[in-house]
């Protein structure tokens, strides 16, 4: 029954001619508004945004150090061909970040061939320890983020997707950094890597079961049994603004029409549909619904997107619906960038279903912001030569600092403030 309601099997071929027949109808009424809905920051989502970045690249050094056979690196490893995966600023040296977490990297030194003092890293046994468990997370949820991967090829009109494109959403989607040797091999009658003209090395979605092919929007309308209305198309995403939030008369009547047009499935041939009407503007927006629900936190960089116009069928300047409908993608101005959030997903600033990979990611996050507190306390010994992991760790609660608010000030004012300088630190 699900499968004939959401058009697979026999009756596929008469949904898509029935989506088609509407589609065209609704392309010759409906031109594209001129409604363009203000932007309004709101501090709730800003701080789930909030120190993304140097989380990610600890975790991608973390990453990269745990899976040397000898569990340490010198800092020239790191900071070398490596930097570009770590999205961090350019002044901003790798040694001087890692140095602010000393709680997570225990710096050593060794001395070279000349008898000069290089810097060396391993981790501490708290971030050891909790590497281990994102290891069993991700082997025991190895199903989900193998879903994940396959409908994001599915999203694209030729099943393929380069491999930097991937890349640029590995950490959304919850892959390991080296999700290329350490994922792919593991389905090699799911993916298949395979070089495109232009020689860069692309992933491609060789077979897939056909359950897959139904979007987040869709399955929740089925969920609260409302069949008739996925069959017909009529299904309208669930809008939110910020408190204090003014609609004018105009874009309330705007957006409840727009809400009514026909849902076109991300997954469904969209050929039919004419870019410069409002039916084709939902349908990219139900691509990005459907993005946005793919990664374990319901958000990604708009830079992240911006490589997916040709392999999404998009038309130029399709990040514009972002400005459209901030009742559905929030942007954050966060952290000299701009991330989309899908308010939906989120109570205030938590996730409403929270993947076990985030409940890793928030732990990891308390305890940067304890190393670096306890740093800048002056807990730590400023001399580097003395192993930093020699020091007592301070155990922790992840739900210490997990559901705490804090203000935008206060948030900057800790792991995430401005960039120090590198010193030079000697042996003595």
């Amino acid at each position: 029954m699900l499968y004939w309601i959401l058009g697979f099997g026999k009756s596929y071929k008469f949904r898509c001619i029935q989506y088609r027949n509407l589609g065209y109808r609704h392309n010759q009424r409906y031109n594209l508004v001129n409604v363009k809905l203000k932007w309004v920051k709101d501090n709730v989502l800003d701080t789930v945004v909030t120190g993304e970045r140097e989380l990610r690249a600890a975790w991608v050094i973390v990453s990269t150090i745990a899976a040397d056979p000898g569990s340490c690196l010198p800092i020239y490893r790191l900071s070398g061909r490596r930097r570009c995966q770590l999205g961090l600023p350019q002044d901003l040296k790798v040694s001087t970040f890692m140095r602010r977490y000393p709680n997570i990297f225990d710096e050593f030194h060794v001395p070279d061939s000349g008898g000069t003092l290089v810097p060396w890293f391993r981790l501490t046994p708290d971030v050891t320890r909790l590497n281990q468990e994102a290891i069993a997370v991700f082997r025991q949820n190895q199903k989900d983020f193998l879903d994940r991967l396959c409908k994001l090829l599915m999203l694209t009109k030729d099943l393929i997707l380069p491999l930097p494109t991937i890349d640029q959403l590995k950490w959304d989607l919850g892959l390991p950094y080296d999700y290329v040797d350490s994922f792919i091999p593991n389905y090699k009658d799911v993916f298949s890597l395979i070089r495109l003209p232009d020689d860069r090395v692309a992933l491609k979605l060789i077979s897939h079961p056909n359950e897959l092919a139904v979007s987040q929007l869709e399955m929740n309308a089925l969920l609260q049994q409302k069949e008739e209305d996925v069959i017909a198309g009529r299904l309208g995403f669930r809008v939110g603004f910020p408190r204090g939030y003014g609609l004018k008369r105009k874009s309330i009547k705007w957006l409840e029409e727009w809400q009514r047009l026909p849902y076109t499935s991300p997954y469904s041939d969209s050929s039919h549909l004419d870019s410069r009407t409002d039916v084709s503007e939902k349908r990219i927006v139900g691509v990005f619904h459907e993005l946005l629900h793919l990664t374990v936190q319901k958000k990604t960089e708009r830079q992240n997107v911006s490589n997916l116009r040709k392999p999404l069928n998009l038309p130029q300047k399709f990040t514009k619906v972002f400005e459209r409908h901030p009742g559905i993608f929030y942007i954050s101005k966060k952290n000299n960038t701009q991330t989309v959030v899908l308010r939906e997903a989120y109570d205030r600033h938590q996730l409403v279903h929270k993947h076990p990979i985030s409940e890793i990611r928030d732990r990891f996050a308390c305890l940067m912001k304890e190393g670096f507190l306890d740093r800048s306390r002056g807990l730590y010994k400023q001399d580097t030569a003395t192993s930093l992991g020699e020091d007592e760790s301070h155990m922790f609660e992840a739900e210490s600092c997990e559901n705490e608010f804090e203000s935008e000030e206060e948030s900057e004012a800790h792991m995430f403030s401005e960039y120090e300088s590198d010193e030079t630190t000697h042996r003595s």
